[in-house]
């Protein structure tokens, strides 16, 4: 469910209010064994929201340090700015169904 703002809430400078505009919304059912690719965005942030299913994420930092870990049903990852990220889906019969939100300005 999608909950809007009370009315009275003051509307976002215009600046903001572009940002909002280009908010994108995507998803990804991935199949059992898969991965996605992975990739980085210089100067955004990526959120990814899963739904469904189970897996692991690996981000890579630009140090190069990496970090892997679980991610399942519930769970919400900020993408930092500059960070590589992929997502593998672990379960070998489920699907991994997540969503992500960013700005639709980026080149991706």
């Amino acid at each position: 469910m999608i909950r809007r703002p009370p009315r009275s809430t003051p509307k976002p400078s215009s600046a903001a209010s572009d940002v909002y505009k280009r908010q994108v919304l995507s998803s990804t059912d991935l199949n059992p064994g898969h991965s996605t690719s992975g990739h980085k965005h210089a100067g955004q942030e990526e959120v990814y929201m899963f739904i469904r299913g189970k897996g692991s994420m690996t981000l890579t930092y630009p140090d190069g340090k990496s970090s892997e870990f679980s991610v399942s049903s519930g769970d919400i990852v900020l993408i930092e700015d500059d960070v590589h990220h992929r997502v593998e889906n672990t379960d070998q019969t489920e699907q991994l169904y997540f969503v992500c939100v960013f700005d639709g300005k980026r080149n991706h």
